[in-house]
């Protein structure tokens, strides 16, 4: 009998497929502005999910992301043990434009 310690890949939501509501939503908590913009200042794929340093614990963590995911800004994929995460700018500047470059503007309080 095999046993599998991998757990299911994440479920994505395009942004196309995304109510303004959702996304306004997703960008109304302080802690998920945080991990847009730190993922806004790193390259695709290089952050993991324990590489951010928000102050929550791992399962609301996961929430946050989760979050983000269904409001189509967040893509992950799993590379071993860990969950790399890039920011879908191109496809949710498309989606709502202007919108992300909002967030992104350092003289904008969370």
């Amino acid at each position: 009998m095999a046993t599998t310690s991998h757990r299911a890949a994440p479920e994505h939501t395009h942004p196309d497929d995304v109510p303004v509501l959702t996304a306004l939503a997703a960008l109304a908590d302080p802690v998920r502005v945080q991990l847009v913009r730190e993922l806004a200042g790193s390259a695709d794929w290089s952050r993991s999910c324990g590489t951010f340093d928000v102050p929550v614990g791992k399962a609301a963590k996961s929430h946050h992301f989760a979050v983000l995911r269904a409001a189509g800004l967040v893509e992950q994929r799993d590379e071993g043990p860990r969950r790399v995460n890039r920011l879908r700018r191109e496809e949710f500047e498309a989606r709502f434009p202007g919108l992300l470059a909002l967030v992104l503007r350092e003289d904008v309080v969370s």
